[in-house]
């Protein structure tokens, strides 16, 4: 690595940092109850009906795709705050903390208001079948409430994690989703003469539960940082200070809606297969969805440490980061991958009985060996070129390999081909496997560089004397 690329005039002298372990632990364990919580709630759905069980991942899924847009603000905000701590401007930090409440809220305003006029046309649109609408729809009205809070509590998570209080967001996010489960018993069961709400419950508890989230937030704002938001934080909206967010934020939305619009053209693909390859990709893929939280818990912890470095000129030590960050979780996440292949044949059998379904999610799982390393360059680099405030090239670069590779790729190997569901997979692993050395590329082509620069400068430019 040539020393004069990273080369930065006016790099502050070094201040200590938590190793990167201190950061990736807490957000693993974050990430780890999130998905531990959705699948004991799709058990209590389950325990109610086979239908409820279904709604419940019909609402889920348009949950999942509508807290995309509070990534925009969460994502750009943290990557925002880190940079000017590491700059030492300390005042631009707290203002931005307090310009994205209003952009929570008209954004969570606008969610909710969404899911609720709309919750019959959106469940339509996701092909959800007749007989589950009842359930569905009253239960996505009452979740619309849940997710306008999560605006907030997002947004503050990652207010708090820019500072370096991983572990306190952990601790709300602990407290927050067991209190959920525990009022998920009354209202989904009821208690004495009250009647059981069934999924209308489960949406209440997460609301309730949310509500005591955010006020825990409020508390750690006060006790930690010593910011207290005044009325006109939660309505007035910023601009100026808002646009180095919404420059980092947009284009990380905009990539993880390609992704998530190309992989459901890749589900339409495999549903045309079958019934049983259907249940096969769905067996499968929540197991990955395990394996993928240590790539994703690094990528996270490097994205805020790179913002501090960054800040602070130390381009240098940004890129020794990302080089380990990638080391150790090419290593977790690959181990992991193969963990999860040798014991497959075992642990299926929880979901199903089925020998062929077990077959062939297995094969599935030996191929997501060779998946992960390419996925956990784009987990890493990704975070670390979008901390230095180069966040458009993973968009443009990766658009162009989730259109042609993993969706025309999935029919292309899956159908055109018949080499179905491994086909996929096979499709799957070259799209990850492309954009992540883009992203290589790109870091080690020193091609952040001059985003770095600019971005040291302008929080330089921007600090203010406190006091």
């Amino acid at each position: 690595m040539s020393t004069a690329v990273l080369a930065q005039p006016g790099a502050r002298a070094a201040a200590p940092r938590p190793p990167l372990f201190a950061i990736t632990w807490p957000l693993f364990t974050e990430l780890l109850l999130g998905i531990s919580v959705g699948l004991a709630g799709l058990w209590m759905a389950s325990r109610v009906s086979d239908a409820a069980s279904g709604a419940f991942a019909m609402v889920n899924h348009l949950q999942a795709a509508f807290f995309i847009l509070f990534r925009i603000i969460s994502m750009g905000v943290s990557v925002v705050i880190t940079q000017n701590l590491g700059a030492g401007n300390r005042a631009a930090a707290d203002e931005t903390a307090r310009v994205s409440l209003a952009a929570s809220t008209w954004l969570g305003l606008l969610t909710g208001c969404t899911l609720l006029a709309g919750a019959p046309w959106l469940l339509q649109w996701m092909n959800t079948p007749a007989e589950l609408m009842p359930l569905a729809v009253p239960f996505l009205r009452m979740a619309a409430l849940a997710l306008v809070l999560d605006a907030y509590n997002a947004t503050m998570a990652s207010v708090m994690r820019a500072h370096l209080h991983a572990r306190d967001t952990l601790w709300n996010m602990l407290v927050m989703h067991t209190l959920h489960l525990l009022l998920c018993i009354p209202l989904m069961g009821g208690v004495g003469p009250l009647p059981g709400l069934g999924l209308v419950g489960f949406a209440l508890a997460m609301a309730l539960s949310r509500a005591f989230g955010l006020a825990l937030h409020l508390v750690l704002w006060r006790w930690r940082l010593q910011l207290v938001p005044t009325a006109r934080d939660w309505w007035v909206m910023h601009w100026k200070p808002l646009a180095p967010v919404l420059h980092i934020g947009l284009p990380g939305g905009a990539e993880t809606i390609a992704y998530r619009l190309a992989l459901m053209v890749s589900i339409a693909v495999v549903a045309r297969m079958g019934a049983t390859e259907l249940a096969v990709h769905s067996y499968t893929m929540q197991v990955m969805y395990f394996i993928l939280l240590f790539g994703l818990a690094i990528g996270f912890a490097a994205e805020i440490l790179v913002g501090h470095l960054i800040g602070s000129a130390r381009l240098h030590e940004a890129h020794a980061l990302v080089r380990k960050s990638l080391l150790l979780g090419l290593g977790v996440s690959t181990g992991a991958a193969l963990v999860a292949a040798v014991g497959a044949p075992w642990y299926l059998r929880l979901f199903t009985q089925d020998e062929a379904i077990i077959a062939s999610a297995v094969l599935l799982l030996w191929l997501t060996v060779l998946l992960e390393p390419g996925r956990t360059f784009n987990l890493v680099v990704i975070n670390a070129l979008r901390a230095t405030g180069d966040a458009r090239f993973p968009v443009a670069a990766g658009i162009v390999s989730m259109v042609v590779v993993l969706a025309g790729g999935s029919w292309f190997l899956g159908v055109h081909l018949g080499w179905g569901l491994p086909g996929v997979w096979i499709a799957y692993a070259l799209d990850e496997w492309i954009r992540g050395l883009a992203m290589a590329a790109r870091w080690w082509g020193h091609g952040w560089v001059r985003h770095a620069r600019a971005t040291h400068r302008r929080v330089v430019r921007e600090r203010q004397p406190v006091g």
